[in-house]
């Protein structure tokens, strides 16, 4: 398939231009620039099983390192070397071509998955771990990697105590129709769970964001209860901020109009997943879905009050790659600006069509905390629903040492029952003051 593709549908400030800067890409999911203003970009892999890195040459991007697990969900530089964070695993690419896996064995069998390595004015290595389910139950939401990890399960980040609240489904791992399946929280597929049974914390949690010196060793756990860290990065104070995606209306306990969060990292906290959405408890009537039961706690005791996100964005806006302007030219100093994939609904949204939700780049005003549009299709929607040439899934911002910004598009989702991106379709938009 060839995509349209026209600038002149993307809506920005005045006094800003918007220009293709590459095209006919396959699902780019995260762009970087490193000290000698060497462009290198990830394919996430999901099309063709193939998680790629590439570089640009004077041809245009080129594969220089490949077979890594999809989704590759991001990669950085650093000392020389691209350190990739591909499903359970961060391998770095040395300068002769070498892969070396570093570290391994991460929960990332689910929904959710490691996601890029930032590194941090300590020089040590920091990564969100995601989820492996909507909201702590493994349910038929799941049930395609059910089938090929059946005792998959999220974990926590401390020893919890849960209620024992258990959810029944059928059961289509038997040969019966009839069989249900009991679940409980942060328990296999079809394992009940008891009032008061305890869980174990671990280093590898889910939902977490982990720190590591750049080999790989001493992994320590920094903070957990964010559904899926997507995308970390340090301001100019030191300051670790998060992009975290809210539940979903989906699963054995679909939770309504949680909200996507941009949170302010700190050391040792616990930021509510999976009781509270937005700092708020997910027992509030705002999260009860219209077709569906109240949610309820998970677990009996809190480790503590989360905090409140440094800014929430929409429902199912599903915010992703973000970056800091530091070009006075550009815009004012420190200002995030950030990539809005948009939903997936209806199955995500229990049912209802929201194509309008994200599908954009925000610019978060960091000392007032608004939030206001910065690059939008005219028409408010992706170009698929409208058949304009704009934007479509933003999935990373990144500016150079110049003050242009660079906006990664994922590309066209096919139509079917599973997730089709479809191949080529992905671009990289170029916005440049003028």
């Amino acid at each position: 398939m060839i995509r349209f593709i026209d600038p002149e549908d993307i809506k920005v400030p005045r006094g800003y231009n918007v220009e293709v800067f590459a095209k006919d890409l396959t699902t780019p999911i995260n762009l970087i620039i490193n000290e000698n203003n060497e462009m290198f970009l990830a394919d996430s892999g999901v099309t063709d099983g193939n998680g790629k890195v590439l570089k640009m040459a004077d041809t245009g991007f080129i594969v220089i390192a490949d077979g890594f697990n999809p989704p590759l969900t991001g990669i950085n530089y650093y000392n020389g070397d691209i350190y990739v964070s591909h499903r359970g695993k961060i391998t770095a690419v040395k300068t002769s071509g070498e892969k070396v896996d570093i570290i391994s064995g991460l929960p990332s069998w689910g929904d959710h998955h490691n996601n890029q390595v930032i590194f941090g004015p300590d020089s040590k290595m920091y990564f969100g771990q995601g989820t492996a389910t909507n909201s702590g139950v493994v349910g038929l939401d799941n049930i395609n990697w059910v089938k090929n990890h059946p005792q998959f399960h999220d974990y926590p980040g401390e020893d919890i105590i849960l209620r024992g609240q258990n959810y029944i489904t059928k059961n289509p791992l038997t040969n019966y129709p009839l069989d249900k399946a009991y679940t409980g929280a942060y328990s296999p597929f079809s394992v009940p769970t008891s009032p008061y049974e305890k869980v174990k914390g671990v280093i590898k949690a889910s939902g977490s964001i982990l720190r590591a010196n750049p080999d790989g060793s001493d992994l320590e756990l920094i903070c957990w209860g964010l559904r899926n860290p997507f995308r970390l990065k340090f301001d100019r104070f030191g300051r670790l901020f998060c992009t975290n995606h809210g539940a979903d209306v989906r699963g054995s306990r679909p939770i309504d109009n949680a909200p996507d969060e941009f949170q302010l990292i700190q050391n040792g906290v616990w930021f509510g997943w999976p009781d509270y959405a937005g700092g708020l408890p997910v027992t509030l009537d705002i999260f009860k879905p219209e077709n569906g039961p109240q949610p309820t706690f998970l677990l009996a005791d809190h480790p503590m009050t989360p905090p409140k996100p440094f800014v929430c964005f929409p429902n199912h806006a599903a915010n992703m790659g973000f970056d800091f302007n530091y070009n006075p030219v550009f815009g004012p100093i420190g200002d995030a600006y950030v990539s809005l994939f948009g939903s997936e609904a209806p199955e995500t949204t229990g049912g209802k069509p929201l194509p309008c939700v994200g599908h954009r780049v925000v610019k978060v005003e960091m000392n007032t905390r608004k939030v206001t549009n910065f690059a939008i299709n005219k028409s408010g929607c992706p170009s698929s629903i409208t058949n304009s040439g704009g934007l479509e899934r933003p999935i990373d911002v990144i500016f150079d040492k110049h003050g242009n910004m660079y906006v990664v598009d994922f590309g066209l989702l096919g139509t079917g029952e599973e997730e089709n991106w479809l191949p080529r379709t992905g671009a990289i938009w170029k916005i440049c003051r003028i």
